[in-house]
């Protein structure tokens, strides 16, 4: 029942997100300019923001070994986690009260420009785990290569990069990182602020299943013309469910 929850708040989690910013606004304001209202708010808006973290970590392990097509791009990619929806919205809990109190303090006159700067500095953290969140798909397959999108940045890796996923040991379900090798660094392309070796994300998806899907496009190169399509999905799925059976 959890996964099913966790699975259908990263199918809408647009939506989600908006009614939780749109809460955390709510709150904030109030905290800042209604007391009587932020006092009534305060119990329900920390009771969704701590059920929403304790949900979050409940379904971190949430790991199948499945990619979806993307028809915008063309591609494959692993499952929105619902984890990370879940986070966002117990921040935007906490961010409100970090909000609302910066607030409360200026309407009284109260020189806060330390706690201002600290404040802004984890807003913009927020923001980010927030627009990573909306996003949801940081890792695709596409004809061309590998796509990997971080907080701040991203990478491209060729077909051609020769890139090599170290796949994971029998633990491997708890890895959230999968260590990338390239055997042609010069030909990966980098937007953004992205340092250090190459790692996908494995929240949302087995990290072992990944590796396989990367080793079986290396080594097949006449395939990956129709990735991301549902025929060369299933293609894909049975080939791999016969190599480990």
């Amino acid at each position: 029942m959890i996964d099913a929850f966790s699975t259908a708040v990263a199918r809408h989690r647009r939506p989600v997100l908006v009614v939780g910013l749109l809460v955390a606004a709510g709150n904030a304001v109030a905290m800042g300019y209604a007391p009587d209202l932020a006092r009534a708010l305060l119990l329900p808006v920390l009771a969704l923001a701590l059920t929403a973290l304790i949900l979050a970590i409940v379904t971190l392990g949430n790991r199948p070994a499945a990619l979806v097509a993307l028809p915008r791009p063309l591609s494959f990619s692993p499952p929105v986690a619902g984890w990370r929806v879940l986070l966002a919205l117990g921040l935007l809990g906490q961010a409100s009260t970090t909000v609302g109190a910066y607030l409360r303090s200026a309407e009284a006159g109260i020189d806060t420009t330390i706690d201002a700067v600290l404040g802004v500095l984890w807003l913009a953290l927020i923001a980010l785990v927030v627009r990573a969140a909306v996003r949801g798909h940081d890792v695709r397959l596409d004809p061309e290569g590998l796509h990997v999108t971080g907080l701040l940045g991203s990478r491209t890796v060729p077909w051609a990069a020769g890139p090599a996923a170290e796949a994971p040991g029998d633990d491997g379900r708890s890895s959230i990182r999968l260590p990338l090798t390239v055997a042609r660094p010069e030909l990966v392309r980098r937007h953004g602020l992205v340092v250090g070796r190459p790692r996908l994300p494995t929240d949302g998806v087995d990290a072992r299943f990944l590796a396989a899907v990367i080793s079986h496009y290396v080594a097949h190169p006449q395939h990956r013309s129709a990735i991301g399509t549902p025929e060369e999905y299933r293609r894909l799925h049975t080939h791999l469910r016969g190599a480990t059976g």
